[in-house]
């Protein structure tokens, strides 16, 4: 039991000299100052290597033998040792592969700018959208679509919204207008839009009338910058917005799969869920403006 458990020792020992090496190579890999401060650091000490080969080598010729003999008792006890445990350090060697792995990976998302491709593959209606196609906004709704008491239950205040339609961010009410457009011919779905941009002083009002409405206050919102829009459906000329409707839950699910399809977030997802929203996140722009 004991040569077995001293050439254990002895490979664990390879272990770890050979995990210091991984880390020491994704080190070099990652931080090219790094390889600044191992050069010096080379440099500064060659003279003394240079000093110490010489006395090696005024002791080689004595310890020659020596060494021969002790070396190649080592080898071949080494040899045996690797024949019998093959398995651990076959292991061994795939964990000491990893670090360097993971610094290749992350050296070349670096050399990327930091974002990921894509391999998901553009919908065919975003992508004529985005090469040219203007969608022209559907014709404006009479007031009284939005003022029924059914409405009013379920969104107080949508009278004196913003519906209108020049107010949006470009590309995003775009995106909005093909959502329309696909939930009309592909799903059989009238929709819309039951506010747009929201000035930061409605955006407080709202907040003001408890979480159930709004969590957002002023510049909180993507409403303030022309990029979410809140939407419903149309059926027999009567706007439907409740979700407690089979046929408009429905909807809504439908409305948040293409939502998301066109590169916008839905509010469906949320822990407060507000079905009927859409966003486009447009990177900057919120930490810009507040």
């Amino acid at each position: 039991m004991a040569p077995f458990s001293s050439g254990v020792g002895v490979f664990l020992l390879a272990v770890a000299l050979y995990f210091l090496l991984a880390c020491l190579i994704s080190w070099l890999v990652l931080f090219p100052s790094g390889r600044e401060l191992l050069l010096r650091a080379l440099a500064t000490a060659e003279q003394g290597i240079g000093a110490r080969l010489d006395r090696l080598a005024r002791r080689r010729n004595a310890g020659l033998d020596t060494l021969r003999r002790g070396g190649a008792s080592t080898l071949l006890g080494s040899a045996a040792f690797v024949r019998r445990h093959y398995l651990l350090f076959l292991g061994g060697a795939a964990v000491m592969c990893l670090p360097p792995a993971i610094a290749l990976l992350a050296g070349s998302k670096s050399v990327l700018g930091g974002y990921e491709v894509s391999t998901r593959e553009m919908n065919t209606q975003v992508s004529a959208l985005l090469q040219g196609e203007q969608l022209v906004p559907p014709v404006d709704l009479p007031p009284l679509v939005f003022a029924t008491e059914e409405v009013q239950q379920v969104r107080p205040m949508l009278v004196s919204a913003s519906r209108n339609w020049t107010l949006l961010n470009t590309e995003y009410a775009q995106r909005l207008l093909l959502v329309f457009k696909i939930m009309k011919e592909k799903h059989g779905y009238d929709m819309a839009i039951l506010e747009g941009y929201r000035s930061p002083e409605r955006q407080n009002m709202l907040a003001g009338m408890g979480s159930n409405v709004t969590n957002a206050a002023a510049f909180q919102s993507w409403h303030q910058y022309g990029l979410a829009a809140d939407c419903a459906f149309l059926r027999d000329g009567k706007l439907v917005i409740s979700e407690k409707d089979p046929w408009a839950m429905r909807g809504y699910q439908l409305y948040g799969e293409v939502a998301e399809s066109v590169g916008m977030t839905w509010g469906g997802r949320w822990k407060m869920m507000d079905f009927g929203h859409t966003e486009l996140r447009v990177p900057g722009v919120m930490k810009k403006q507040r």
